[in-house]
């Protein structure tokens, strides 16, 4: 069967964190014969190469080229492609991972849209990867018609034939930015370039140790000689004009503005912040019209004036003054509405630990002239920011802990001009409520609830809160698809957090009480501090003496509310004894999972009544306790053992 994919693999000295690479691309959901894997080995001098010949050894799928080092990953790539037999080619680093249905997902994309480039879905872990392109899938995506030029790593997947008949490779040798060479060429010239943004196909990692070579200090002088290439492509395959102003605006705001921007230039020497900031003077005014400078948000255009204006000092007074500025999320309701969880909350930005104010009256105008001290700046930067408020938005985004995979909820927002100084200054705050239905969440886990904000100047993010303790809404759990979602707030910052598939006591059943739980006859009622729709299913397990039965149960919205009534038939002829109780939410599930209550039903000759459940007597919790003071004496007594042997 012919081949569907070659994901080519540059290697340098990643040690063990190659071993999850490894992992996903065993794990892909693509028919085994579909696919192959191509190490590069670039002369990896730790225990690599012989990890990768011993792999290659036990699985056909993947291959092992060797070579001298080359000094960067351009090479690797170019040997793996002319090595591949794929019809499309995948590049992934040796530190990232893939999906689990990376490559079955794509490759189907890609072929459903006659695509020569498919970018997958990214999740950046502990560092920056685009939001905006993945917000929806684009089938049919161009430089014009979606923010294609925010991702310009090499992790995608390109139809082989696409690149051999436009002759296209990376840039070799010891140099940066061969990606942004190489990838802007084919979004340039591609047919058609398809965006996946339903699946987390990617995740781009940054190590522990932080020796991701893309993290590493950068020579300015050689770093922006390698961009001028990128831009160089640019110019080769477009006309002068708006379009061309925008493609440069992505480098000129990426690779230059944002480094020279609040602690991200603070953070640096002095001396290699003056380096870095020559070299962008020089790239500015060689390479950029008026025209790109403005379409940038205010504060980035103020940035941009003062370095083509060489103005190197007024650059770190407004990133000190900028560094203060941060967003500011507060909830104001959470909770179950139908099948979803509503999330209330206003949205601002603050200085100094204060909400910021700006200018009441503000009409839009031009930068002309760069300003001509900081107040300046800082005044145009307030003016423009108001008189921007109508393009100003908020999101509200849930982000898996474990993996960093991020999803944008739907929201509706209001935006507000609160008067402050006898109406000469206002604060803009933007009132939402996000929709959150668990159900289209794609796995169990701790998700948290992130609020990105939009406003003049700024697009950062920040979590959903704090709450104070006194006056934050607790709402229970609820059920949704057979899974339980948790609502809580994280200690000690009181942040919102959802976690998905929570189980045992955080569950909360331990808070039914013996009056909220009745026997009429067969028929067993009990109050239950769940949010579920009517007539979700559920199945109950009791157990007595070494024996266990089953019997389906339902949820229903009762009169009462929060929480559902619990409702179900005794099994048939329930034998004498005392029965615990356990509860099942996902009754269809392969495993299906149990958490107790804490009641019991005493079943004899007169029926069957409610009790409490049965508590360890006093032996068997001194039994318990000996247990717990023998285990904790030999954890200590173990390491000096040890340490005498």
């Amino acid at each position: 069967m012919p081949v569907k994919v070659s994901v080519i693999v540059p290697v340098y000295n990643p040690g063990i964190y190659i071993e999850d690479c490894i992992s996903s691309l065993r794990r892909q959901s693509l028919p085994l014969e579909e696919y192959e894997a191509i190490f590069v080995d670039d002369g990896s001098t730790d225990g690599t190469p012989a990890r990768l010949d011993r792999l290659a050894a036990e699985d056909p799928r993947v291959r092992v080229i060797h070579q001298e080092n080359s000094g960067w990953s351009g090479k690797p790539r170019n040997v793996g492609i002319a090595a591949a037999r794929g019809e499309f080619v995948m590049f992934v680093d040796n530190d990232d991972y893939l999906g689990d249905e990376a490559l079955e997902r794509m490759y189907a994309y890609g072929v459903a849209n006659g695509a020569d480039v498919v970018v997958g879905k990214m999740a950046g872990k502990n560092r920056s990867v685009p939001v905006e392109l993945f917000r929806r899938s684009h089938p049919r995506a161009t430089v014009e018609n979606a923010p294609l030029i925010d991702s310009l790593t090499p992790h995608k997947m390109f139809r082989r034939a696409f690149l051999d008949e436009i002759g296209l490779r990376f840039p070799e040798g010891r140099r940066r930015l061969e990606d942004h060479v190489f990838v802007t060429e084919a979004y340039l010239r591609a047919a058609n370039v398809s965006v996946l943004s339903d699946y987390v196909c990617y995740y781009h990692i940054r190590r522990d140790d932080a020796s991701n070579a893309g993290f590493q200090r950068f020579d300015p002088v050689g770093y922006f000689g390698n961009l001028r290439e990128a831009l160089d492509v640019v110019e080769r395959y477009t006309e002068p004009g708006p379009a061309r102003d925008r493609l440069f605006r992505r480098w000129l705001r990426v690779e230059m503005v944002e480094r020279l921007r609040a602690k991200r230039l603070l953070g640096l020497p002095d001396d290699y912040r003056r380096e870095l900031f020559g070299e962008i003077h020089k790239v500015v005014v060689e390479r950029f019209g008026p025209g790109v400078a403005a379409g940038l948000q205010p504060t980035q255009q103020v940035v941009a004036s003062l370095t083509a204006a060489d103005r190197y000092d007024d650059v770190v007074a407004l990133a000190e003054w900028e560094a203060g500025v941060v967003p500011a999320a507060a909830p104001t309701s959470v909770e179950w509405e139908g099948d979803a969880l509503r999330l209330g909350f206003t949205a601002e930005y603050a200085s100094g630990g204060a909400p910021m104010t700006f200018p009441a009256d503000a009409e839009r105008t031009p930068l002309t002239d760069t300003p001509k001290n900081l107040e300046e700046a800082v005044a145009w930067i307030g003016t423009e920011t108001v008189a921007r408020f109508e393009q100003a938005t908020a999101d509200l985004l849930l982000r898996e802990r474990a993996s960093s995979a991020q999803y944008f909820q739907p929201v509706e927002f209001t935006r507000e001009t609160v008067p402050l100084d006898g109406g000469e200054r206002v604060r803009l705050v933007l009132r939402a409520t996000a929709t959150v239905d668990p159900a289209a969440l794609p796995g169990d886990g701790v998700w948290d609830a992130v609020v990105r904000l939009k406003l003049g100047g700024w697009t950062k993010e920040c979590r959903l809160g704090p709450a104070p303790r006194a006056t934050r809404p607790e709402p229970y759990a609820g059920v949704r698809a057979g899974r339980a979602v948790l609502p809580y707030w994280t200690e000690p910052h009181g942040n919102l957090s959802l976690d998905v598939g929570v189980k045992g006591r955080r569950l909360g059943l331990g808070q039914v009480r013996r009056p909220d739980v009745s026997v009429s006859g067969a028929r067993l009622r009990a109050r239950i501090p769940l949010h579920a729709a009517d007539g979700t299913p559920v199945r109950l397990r009791f157990t007595s003496a070494g024996r266990t039965l089953y019997t389906p149960g339902a949820l229903t919205a009762g009169p009462q509310r929060p929480g559902t009534l619990l409702e179900a038939t005794l099994p048939s002829g329930l034998p004498r004894g005392i029965w615990r109780v356990a509860l099942c939410l996902d009754p269809e599930a392969a495993e299906p999972r149990f958490g107790g209550l804490p009641f019991a039903l005493r079943a004899g000759r007169g029926g069957v009544l409610v009790v409490q459940v049965p508590r360890p007597g006093t032996a068997e919790k001194l039994l318990r306790r000996a247990r717990r003071v023998l285990g904790a004496a030999r954890t200590r007594v173990a390491p000096l053992i040890k340490r005498r042997r």
